[in-house]
């Protein structure tokens, strides 16, 4: 009984103790709990807190980048001054916050052109640099200005009107390469490439109508009489003449614009288009025909002309053109006798002869002496050539009508092969006129041998 009594307090004691382990165990497993929940908790708060570092040093990089990008930026500045900074205010019309454009351009210096530009430049030295004077310049730039002006953008101003003519005619004045173009302006290089072409589409398009026409009525009664004046013989409206433009070889085409007479005369590959021009009495171009390949002989750009298709729609009735040797003899072009032994009467024509012909032939080396691009090899596109001759035979004309005398240096002496027709005799009213002709000018004692009567 004892014994029993004994066993049951035993295990009691021992259900005792498990309780109190249990619980005990129950208590630590809480603590651990609450002390990881705490843990996690505090390594939440350390990765937000780590996040947020790195937040702040992110934003601190990123400042600092951009400041050392800015120090860069001013130190290359300040050793090679090549970079400047234009900035723009965006439109607020709308209630915009103002906020700012930036656009990196390098900088270059404007000092020639804008020391050219200045009221006190002397006329002399601007002539002598755009082979015209402020006057006319000025002139070409205000019929070119609607055409040519550009308005100011966010990003950047507009080059001006005056800065824009002056880029192209100096560049067809020196013939310069674009390089050279660029550092007298402070432009770029394709920037002065684009300009040139830009201004002389304009010339062509807006002047060309205004400054290169075909005489009225009355400017022809008067050509006529003053033609007459300088050869004695009647009835010449003007003198033709067509010279080649060298150019660099197409890539399409190529044996059209191949100028075989230059190549055997030079021993040098050598490509051509062609200039055709009829010429007044006062060197000034009535007429033009720009663009025939250079393979082609002057016979064969006249026929391919416009001027050929209006005079024989009967726009020279009773008129004459006078060409050199290369030309056929037709209704409205009379050119010298071109066989061997000639007689004194077809001698004294020819002489006089000679005389308008030269006069076109001379207002063709004003053209190239006035604009040096026609002298070189044109690297321009051979789509974008009527253009650039275009705007050089009408300044030629500017010029002429304002009388701009040019420097002796600059005179040019052209010389294209000619080439005799191959039918050199089209038409025998022409014949027996120009015999006439002929017949008169000996026998009034205008041309031919002097005192070979007496």
């Amino acid at each position: 009984m004892s014994r029993k009594v004994s066993d049951e307090s035993l295990v009691n004691e021992e259900n005792n103790g498990f309780k109190d382990l249990l619980s005990l165990l129950l208590e630590e497993g809480a603590k651990q709990e609450q002390e990881q929940h705490q843990w996690l908790t505090g390594f939440e708060t350390f990765f937000e807190a780590e996040a947020k570092i790195e937040e702040i040093n992110g934003f601190e990089m990123e400042e600092e980048l951009g400041n050392s990008r800015k120090k860069r930026a001013r130190k290359s500045g300040s050793i090679a001054g090549t970079s400047s900074t234009v900035s723009a205010s965006s439109d607020n019309a709308g209630g915009g916050s103002g906020h700012q454009r930036r656009l990196w351009v390098k900088s270059r210096s404007k000092d020639w052109w804008e020391k050219c530009n200045h009221p006190d430049f002397p006329d002399e030295e601007f002539k002598r640099a755009f082979r015209m004077s402020k006057h006319t310049f000025d002139m070409v730039c205000e019929e070119l200005e609607p055409a040519v002006m550009r308005r100011n953008t966010m990003l950047r101003d507009a080059i001006p009107v005056r800065q824009r003519v002056a880029v192209c005619i100096w560049r067809l004045a020196t013939g310069e390469p674009l390089r050279m173009v660029s550092k007298r302006f402070g432009l770029g290089i394709s920037t002065c490439h684009k300009l040139v072409l830009e201004v002389c589409t304009a010339i062509k398009t807006v002047l060309m109508q205004k400054y290169i026409q075909w005489p009225d009525e009355n400017k022809i009664k008067q050509l006529k009489h003053e033609f007459e004046s300088i050869a004695g013989i009647p009835n010449v409206c003007g003198s033709m003449y067509t010279t080649h433009i060298p150019i660099i070889a197409p890539k399409t085409n190529v044996a059209a614009y191949f100028n075989k007479k230059h190549t055997e005369r030079s021993q040098k590959t050598s490509y051509s288009i062609t200039l055709q021009g009829i010429i007044d009495s006062t060197g000034v171009f009535t007429d033009i025909c720009i663009g025939w390949p250079g393979s082609m002989s002057d016979e064969q750009v006249l026929s391919n002309s416009a001027f050929h298709q209006r005079a024989t729609m009967g726009q020279l009735k009773d008129l004459w053109v006078v060409g050199g040797k290369m030309y056929p003899l037709m209704d409205w072009v009379l050119v010298p006798y071109a066989h061997q032994n000639l007689t004194w009467a077809q001698h004294a024509f020819n002489e006089k002869i000679y005389e308008i012909e030269k006069l076109g032939k001379e207002a063709f080396g004003r053209l190239k002496g006035r604009w040096a691009i026609l002298q070189k090899r044109m690297d321009i596109k051979l789509q974008e050539l009527p253009a650039v001759l275009g705007a050089c035979c009408v300044l030629h004309n500017i010029c002429e009508m304002k009388q701009e005398e040019m420097e002796g240096e600059l005179k040019f002496e052209v010389f294209d092969d000619e080439v005799i027709a191959e039918n050199n005799l089209r038409s025998m009213a022409t014949a027996q006129a120009r015999d006439s002709i002929a017949h008169n000018l000996l026998h009034h004692g205008v041309g031919g041998a002097p005192g070979f009567l007496l």
